[in-house]
């Protein structure tokens, strides 16, 4: 494999640090990372890889993503260039690459309702779509008609929302990670852009005083276990305000670790096993983290 090869497929990136790449700023190197320029060029280059028999990984915003200290020993795919939006009626496509606080403030603002729930989710579509990304009771998967995605065999085909099999916080997607999501048709209602709008403005100001948004993290740690909160058993157990290393159990809010100062994948990674350890033990509950550990 060679950057000459590579660069038919679009831009690319040697030695790229994942800390560059990842809201958590954390993380080693990849050998490349590539940014395909459409989707015939994704899939030549998704060939290449699997000819090359070379170690790849598709990232959307990198909100969820904890990439190992140690680097990433293969190719990065970025897919900032599907970021297409075509606005019909109440029915809006759009590319798996298109930030998705900026889709959801653009669509609200123009008096679409369903995609306020996003406004302050820091991830891509793709990468909302992989894990139905919500908050406020709702998710991707209220909103999402059909998603068009390539195959493991590098087909192109598009998923109904009953076949995307959306649940909390999964789809899928996330239980085919070889299936890649290119783009996704939602459908929204039309509603009063000043509610709309106050809403989204309301919810901005209570995570301001509620979430420890000016550091680095990947948002909520851990999935809510039914009938509980996960912040409530981490300050159960006594780990609001703890660290290890430079990974900090936030003050604000319990269930967000956030990187206090050059945190290493290893604190965060140790922190989250620590926890989970002790909520077992005394609530005999299994907490699920959200985020995903890339080595």
């Amino acid at each position: 494999m060679n950057k000459i090869e590579l660069e038919k497929h679009g831009k690319v990136i040697e030695k790229p640090s994942m800390k560059n790449y990842t809201t958590y700023k954390i993380g080693g190197y990849a050998k490349y990372i590539v940014f395909p320029e459409d989707e015939k060029k994704l899939i030549d280059l998704l060939k290449y890889l699997h000819m090359e028999k070379e170690k790849y990984k598709v990232i959307g915003n990198g909100s969820n993503l904890i990439f190992s200290d140690d680097g990433f020993d293969g190719v990065i795919i970025k897919l900032d260039e599907f970021n297409n939006l075509d606005i019909d009626g109440t029915i809006i496509k759009v590319g798996a690459g298109y930030n998705l606080m900026r889709l959801s403030l653009k669509l609200s603002r123009s008096g679409y309702k369903g995609l306020e729930f996003a406004a302050g989710i820091p991830g891509s579509v793709g990468g909302a779509i992989f894990m139905n990304a919500g908050a406020y009771g709702s998710d991707m998967g209220y909103i999402a008609r059909e998603v068009k995605v390539i195959t493991p065999e590098f087909e192109i085909k598009t998923l109904s929302n009953k076949e995307m099999d959306f649940h909390y916080r999964t789809s899928f997607l996330k239980q085919n990670p070889d299936y890649i999501c290119l783009e996704a048709t939602l459908c929204l209602e039309k509603g009063n852009e000043k509610e709309i709008m106050d809403l989204i403005n309301d919810r901005k100001k209570r995570r301001v005083e509620s979430q420890p948004l000016s550091y680095p993290s990947a948002g909520s740690v851990f999935r809510n276990p039914t009938g509980t909160s996960a912040w409530k058993l981490v300050e159960g157990v006594g780990y609001k305000g703890k660290r290890i290393g430079g990974a900090l159990v936030s003050p604000m809010h319990a269930n967000f670790i956030v990187n206090d100062g050059n945190a290493k994948a290893e604190d965060v990674k140790k922190l989250i096993e620590t926890i989970k350890k002790e909520v077992k033990q005394k609530y005999d509950i299994e907490l699920k983290e959200e985020q995903e550990f890339v080595d």
